[in-house]
């Protein structure tokens, strides 16, 4: 496995739970202090620092130093990394589709019956 692949890992299994995608989208919106993250969940704010702390390894999020706060911010970066991987593979895959498509059809047209008919 390479370290892009390891990174891809941290990031997919940090984008796997719905309440770390729900803090990504929030933070999409601006950065956010733990408190403010934690305010439409149902947990402690001890469960949000552990859902933090898998984003900042993952580094989709870091934290700033603001005062005596450390409010979250996205870092978008990964998730561009991620999406261009994402997009590289769907064409690798959506061209082997078509290949297939192509090479079943060829046969299709070249296979015929006993009497040398097309077969359907």
């Amino acid at each position: 496995m390479t370290v892009a692949e390891d990174e891809l890992t941290l990031v997919f299994s940090a984008l796997a739970d719905p309440t770390r995608r729900a803090i990504l989208e929030r933070l999409a919106l601006g950065e956010a202090t733990v408190n403010q993250l934690a305010e439409p969940f149902a947990m402690t704010q001890q469960a949000i620092s552990k859902h933090l702390k898998v984003l900042e390894r993952a580094r989709l999020i870091s934290r700033t130093r603001t005062a005596q706060s450390r409010p979250c911010v996205l870092d978008a970066e990964r998730l561009d990394a991620v999406a261009g991987w994402i997009e590289r593979h769907r064409r690798i895959w959506a061209d082997r589709h078509d290949r297939l498509g192509q090479h079943l059809a060829a046969l299709g047209a070249t296979r015929h019956d006993d009497e040398g008919e097309v077969a359907p």
